[in-house]
């Protein structure tokens, strides 16, 4: 990931969080947060299916602005749950040079 790319993903996560308290009638995040971790999680997975469609069609533009919906949709359904960006990332670290073969053998067990 270029730092650009990551300063942005850590800014859209602090901007949601700093959201969790704000006035659902001022914010889309305040207001979908306010709604639930169910809620987020329905709409997390609406924005993923969209992103599906968009990578079947084929069509770059619409899956790139798909993809950040998703992105942005999964962060908020995170923060709805208290997991952080970072703790997503430190998760990855975990995981970096394993074998993602072995990595999913092991969940197994």
């Amino acid at each position: 990931m270029t730092p650009t790319v990551a300063g942005a993903l850590d800014r859209l996560a602090a901007t949601i969080a700093a959201r969790k308290g704000a006035d659902p009638e001022t914010s889309w995040t305040a207001k979908l947060l306010a709604k639930g971790p169910e809620k987020c999680a329905q709409k997390f997975g609406e924005e993923a299916v969209e992103a599906i469609v968009e990578a079947v069609r084929g069509d770059r533009a619409a899956l790139v602005s798909e993809a950040a919906d998703a992105l942005f949709h999964l962060l908020v359904m995170l923060a709805a749950r208290d997991v952080t960006l970072a703790d997503v990332e430190a998760e990855l670290a975990r995981r970096e040079g394993t074998s993602g073969l072995a990595e999913k053998a092991a969940r197994k067990k």
